[in-house]
């Protein structure tokens, strides 16, 4: 192998293989000199004609191994970024393109005015309305200005070189190859893109929990006709139930698991971290993988959120971590006491500020433009509506929503600082210098045995005591019951202020944040930080990052019944976290089902085959198993027809969170309902009450049923939220739920021991081999054996060498 090397030599839409050593970028040299196979070449051809392709430009040599997990090395940052961008565009153009028709404002000029895709960038119920939002923001050259910004407040000059290395690959692949994919083959909205592209893309994930989850509010607020204008006070109760069910199973869109197990809980004294994010299975929110070097400078494996240009869930040979979303509200409202003269004025300590108009005008495909004009304020745009409800604006009152975040263009210094983490310690540090996520906690765990939890999320500085003197009436039911401020405008002393560790006005510094370090295990499934570790609580923290002493979803307590018990056995393995991924236990089950079985002959004494089927269900939701579509149906029901105190006889007890609350109330009068709606429901459709659920609850890839395994809202660790299609009586799509998942440990030698797994694979183009192959894996119950080292990536029978250059 020393004196054969591969590199690649690009010339119009094929990939050239040449054997010259003196081709390969020098750190490939010094990586690749060991190997004893010879790489394969990805196609043959003419040379090209003398040009040497990296001379004076940007270069990536991809090494791609099974399952189409590409290992990128490179030279530098930017020669990174390069590589990344132009092995997405391969993977994922269509999807990529989409992304950045959002980010431009341009949705409506190519897609009409209307429903936006799951799994967008933009939260927005309809194309028109995410334009206008990102138009306005366009307008207002707001990323241009954060990108202006000196890190540590600014994105770092690596962060802008990786951005700039990514549109340049991205660009570069779009320029030598032709897209097959049908979903955008030949479209008008597939073109380059620049860095500020890609700056806008990661603003727009930045915003997605504040602002981005407020679009339609933001772009239809008007000011009230002339005259005594009035409308109905908001509905603090309602608002509340809204706020809490933006974090529902059934309806949000991102979720996740992750656990840290210390060394004392190991078969070596190492650490161990369990990774399972619950995102989109399609849309730009997709996770992609990929292995990404540059020599003596950066080696990480991992996975990374469409368009953006670093690895941000995964592992070195040191670090491994994962994020889990996080109930820390990024945004408040301050309510505005409004000019007696002016309604698109506000009085701020007795004197009169305009609010600032962005009109905006949209194109909008066989059809007008639109244009219509925002409010701004000094706290940030009018909304005249949360989570569904309205927020009115009046003659005297009117509300702006705050996001912090909206100020924040630092995930990707984040993600670097995790990337080059040598330990738990450096995780934090990391965390702490950066202060870059907007809506994540972080789980983290290394080789020499320690753990990590921190919530260390960038939200509004709303302390306690600034809630209590500054909370309007509304304010004074919602943050108790939500988390979410509403602070009064009309004084200054309601600023939010600086914490002296804060690296930008008005957010938490990190000093208030939940951190817990050397936990035996330390666990997240979307709950509050409470019980990070149930034998080592919070007892502490600011109302804004979460609630304390309250119920825990049936997620949450099956995951820590499940790993703190692992914790106490000890001996755990890699192995250990992968059966943990799978056990696919049914929480609820095995809360109520005996209770359940108990009371069917009763509730349905017509019915003996569905309560025979019920009794015999083994409590899981593997593809086999049989009986679990019934009790999913009576499960969903049951939340509809059963309010959550008079479900159980049992009521919650903060002295057994994880215990309570228990004991179906079988005789609430809802129950037999919800059984008899369920019944009713799988024989109408056709389906054997112990049918298995593989056969309905599936995904259709080219032609080709997969069966699904997982659930959703009872309970389950491996959370799947499958579309259920009534017409054919089964869940025929996945919305969202288990997508890249990593179970890390270590060993002696150099090299993690990692096994991973994409659930809907690296590809949404069905024309290529990786559209599926990792789905029919998950489908299985089988896992990719991480190719880490080198030894490992040269070793791999599917390998594939590309060399990539502008």
């Amino acid at each position: 192998m020393d004196q054969l090397t591969s590199s690649a030599v690009l010339l119009g839409g094929t990939v050239l293989l040449r054997t010259h050593l003196r081709r390969l970028l020098p750190a490939a040299v010094a990586l690749l000199a060991t190997a004893a196979t010879t790489l394969p070449a990805t196609a043959a051809g003419p040379p090209a004609e003398g040009r040497n392709p990296s001379a004076g430009g940007l270069s990536a040599t991809i090494r791609y191994t099974e399952y189409g997990i590409p290992h990128i090395l490179a030279r530098d940052y930017a020669g990174l970024g390069f590589g990344t961008g132009w092995a997405q565009a391969a993977d994922q153009a269509c999807v990529l393109a989409d992304g950045f028709v959002t980010v431009r404002g341009e949705r409506s000029r190519y897609f009409g005015p209307d429903a936006v895709p799951d799994g967008s960038l933009s939260s927005a119920r309809r194309n028109l309305s995410s334009d206008l939002y990102f138009t306005g923001v366009r307008e207002a050259r707001t990323v241009e200005r954060l990108l202006a910004r000196p890190a540590p407040a600014g994105p770092s000059r690596t962060q802008k070189e990786l951005m700039r290395g990514w549109a340049a690959g991205y660009n570069a692949w779009l320029a030598k190859n032709r897209v097959t994919d049908p979903a955008c083959a030949g479209k008008p909205w597939v073109r380059p893109v620049t860095p500020l592209d890609v700056a806008r893309r990661s603003y727009a994930l930045a915003v997605l929990g504040g602002q981005g989850a407020a679009v339609e509010a933001i772009t239809a607020a008007a000011p009230p006709a002339a005259g005594p204008a009035a409308g109905p006070a908001p509905d603090a109760r309602r608002l509340a139930e809204a706020a809490r069910g933006m974090f529902d199973e059934r309806t949000a869109t991102m979720g996740s698991n992750a656990v840290a197990f210390a060394g004392g809980t190991t078969a070596n004294g190492r650490g161990l971290l369990l990774g399972n994010p619950h995102y989109p299975w399609h849309g730009g929110r997709r996770f992609w993988q990929s292995q990404q070097t540059i020599p003596g400078e950066l080696n990480v494996q991992g996975a990374s959120l469409l368009g953006a240009p670093l690895v941000q869930i995964g592992f070195s040979d040191k670090v491994a971590w994962s994020h889990t979303v996080a109930t820390g509200r990024t945004f408040n409202l301050h309510q505005l006491s409004l000019d007696p003269a002016d309604p698109t004025a506000y009085v701020v300590d007795g004197r009169s500020e305009r609010m600032v108009r962005r009109t905006v005008t949209v194109p909008v495909a066989s059809g007008d433009p639109v244009t219509r004009t925002q409010w701004w304020t000094r706290y940030g745009p009018v909304v005249t509506a949360f989570a569904g409800d309205p927020l009115p604006w009046t003659a005297t009152t009117a509300y702006a929503l705050h996001d912090p975040n909206a100020e924040n263009l630092r995930m990707a210094d984040t993600s670097l600082g995790l990337a080059k983490a040598r330990s738990t310690r450096d995780v934090e540090r990391a965390l702490r210098r950066t202060q870059g996520l907007p809506w994540v906690n972080t789980v983290a765990s290394d080789r020499n045995g320690g753990t990590l939890f921190a919530q260390a999320q960038v939200l509004p500085r709303i302390t306690d005591e600034l809630a209590e003197r500054c909370s309007t009436p509304l304010g004074r039911a919602l943050y108790p019951a939500a988390g979410i401020a509403v602070l009064d405008g009309s004084r200054g002393a309601c600023a939010l202020g600086r914490d002296r560790d804060a690296v930008q006005p008005g957010i938490m510094g990190p000093s208030r944040w939940p951190v817990l370090r050397d936990a035996a295990y330390a666990e997240n499934s979307n709950d509050s930080a409470w019980l990070a570790n149930a034998d080592r609580p919070f007892t502490r923290y600011e109302r804004v990052f979460g609630d304390i002493g309250t119920e825990r979803s049936l997620r949450t307590r099956g995951a820590i019944e499940d790993v703190a018990a692992m914790a106490d056995r000890g001996g755990l393995t890699v192995a250990d976290l992968q059966r943990q991924q799978f056990a696919n236990r049914v929480p609820a089950a095995d809360l109520t089902a005996d209770d359940v079985v108990r009371a069917c002959p009763a509730a349905l004494p017509d019915e003996p085959a569905a309560c025979g089927a019920l009794a015999r269900w083994d409590r899981r939701v593997d593809t086999t198993s049989r009986g679990a579509l019934l009790f999913d149906r009576f499960w969903l029901r049951l939340q509809r027809e059963v309010p959550g105190p008079d479900r159980w006889k049992v009521p919650f007890s903060a002295a057994d969170p994880v215990g309570t609350p228990r004991s179906l109330n079988t005789a609430a009068p809802g129950f037999a309902t919800a059984l008899r709606g369920a019944v009713t429901e799988v024989r109408a459709a056709g389906i054997p009450f112990d049918a298995p659920l593989g056969e309905h609850q599936y995904v259709v890839r080219g032609g080709e049923r997969i069966p699904v395994h997982g659930g959703t809202g009872t309970g389950v660790w491996n959370m799947t939220v499958p579309v259920w299609d009534a017409a054919r009586g089964a869940y025929t799509e996945v919305q969202h739920g288990t997508s890249h998942v990593q179970a890390v440990g270590w060993d002696d030698s150099r090299c993690p021991v990692a096994r991973t797994l994409l659930s809907y694979a690296q590809s949404s183009d069905p024309g290529s081999p990786h559209h599926a192959d990792q789905t029919r894996l998950y489908s299985q119950e089988r896992w990719v054996t991480a190719r880490f080292c080198e030894r490992d990536i040269l070793s791999d029978p599917a390998l594939r060498v590309v060399r990539v250059a502008q």
